[in-house]
């Protein structure tokens, strides 16, 4: 396919946005305290600020500029600003849905951009579940999308339930003059997740294409209530207990899943 010859700069700005949640269930207050303590600690403004420069790699970016806190008593934000690469992309890498590469095998291009991550630990005050949420905002302009650092994302975090926004705003002029909203192909998120990353995780989609607008919710299949005790094992809690937990904790998830309180 040949390349659209516009006008001057390309103004279309790609937007990725998503929440990512990790559930767990911390049974004494003990519990709960540590299960926080360790959210504060895995994912402190240092380690996001790691994991978005790799993002920035990803998409081939530079970083001009770096802010970044914890905060009292927990959470932590890191925003970025980023600029052009030098390297231009070839075709398919922004005409085609694709999965990411790894971060060491991309180059793209983009302009006056910025990525960002908030996180929001939080539990239940009585019933011992607590849930980890990191917001994310990948925001470009130029030629390619940031839907190729999804998976790099996704996989950084413990990803229990993710929902995924992409949108593409503005128009650019090719050199008749005529508006483009839109300079790429997509039919879903879907088609950027790796295949291990698809067969992982419950998928639905909510696209507005002639808006384009683009939303897709994830939640994980596989559940081993070993993988959501936090400070207990399940050697450590009777059968009818067990029962209860589980159902609470796939409770809790399908809540978030469909965001609306279930009876």
């Amino acid at each position: 396919m040949d390349r659209l010859k516009l006008h001057g700069f390309n103004n279309l700005t790609k937007s990725l946005s998503f929440n990512i949640y990790d559930i767990c269930y911390a049974k004494t207050e003990k519990h709960k305290q540590e299960y926080i303590a360790y959210i504060d600690e895995m994912y402190n403004a240092e380690r996001l600020t790691q994991i978005l420069t790799d993002v920035v790699k990803i998409i081939g970016a530079n970083i001009l500029n770096v802010a970044r806190q914890d905060y009292d008593p927990h959470g932590a934000s890191v925003t970025m600003l980023i600029a052009e690469h030098e390297i231009i992309p070839s075709v398919d890498e922004y005409e085609q849905e694709s999965p990411g590469p790894l971060p060491e095998a991309v180059v793209a291009h983009l302009d006056k951009s910025h990525v960002t991550v908030h996180t929001y630990p939080e539990s239940h005050p009585d019933d011992g579940i607590s849930t980890f949420r990191a917001d994310i905002d990948v925001s470009t302009c130029g030629l390619i999308s940031p839907l190729k650092a999804l998976n790099y994302l996704i996989h950084s975090f413990d990803s229990d339930i993710v929902a995924v926004d992409y949108r593409v705003r503005g128009f650019t002029r090719d050199v008749d003059g005529n508006k483009h909203y839109i300079d790429h192909k997509i039919n879903s998120i879907q088609n950027y997740l790796s295949e291990d990353t698809q067969d992982s995780y419950q998928m639905i989609d909510v696209n507005v294409y002639q808006e384009n607008l683009f939303h897709t919710k994830m939640l994980l299949k596989d559940f081993d209530l070993d993988n959501y005790l936090f400070g207990a094992g399940t050697d450590e809690i009777n059968p009818e207990e067990r029962i209860h937990i589980e159902e609470r904790l796939r409770k809790e998830m399908l809540e978030i899943f469909y965001s609306r309180n279930l009876s």
